[in-house]
């Protein structure tokens, strides 16, 4: 098992895949399983061709939680560390914070166009870490 820290520095997608396709390098067969420890941001398997893609994810999750300080959110109560925190949580509550990918030959065996992403929801830089684990089989 290890551990990845990967760098953000505001809401969006941060591939990782080539640093977790490198962990099962030469592995054989078996299954990466994939965790992020924080509970502010998310784990996507997305496409990795067209950024337009990222960015309507981005802007898609924007209006469907916004701010706090968007009047339609005014019921929460959760507000103390800042205006984009209760929010990201929600996000984080409604995407995968866990993933699992069949690996072969040593290979993830993701399609053609996805990637492995960090969707961060924080407006502030952070670094997260996702815990990594590769049971071969």
């Amino acid at each position: 098992m290890t551990t990845l820290t990967i760098p953000t520095s505001g809401p969006g997608l941060y591939e990782f895949t080539r640093a977790a396709a490198q962990i099962v390098a030469g592995q054989g067969d078996g299954l990466l399983t994939l965790m992020i420890q924080h509970t502010s941001a998310s784990l996507l398997i997305q496409e990795n061709a067209d950024p337009e893609v990222q960015t309507d994810l981005q802007n898609f999750f924007a209006r469907l939680v916004p701010p706090t300080t968007d009047p339609a959110m005014s019921y929460l109560t959760h507000t103390y560390e800042g205006p984009d925190d209760m929010p990201a949580h929600i996000k984080a509550a409604m995407m995968p914070t866990h993933l699992s990918i069949p690996v072969q030959d040593g290979r993830l065996m993701l399609g053609t166009w996805q990637g492995i992403y960090v969707f961060e929801h924080r407006n502030a830089p952070h670094t997260r870490r996702v815990v990594v684990n590769f049971l071969q089989t």
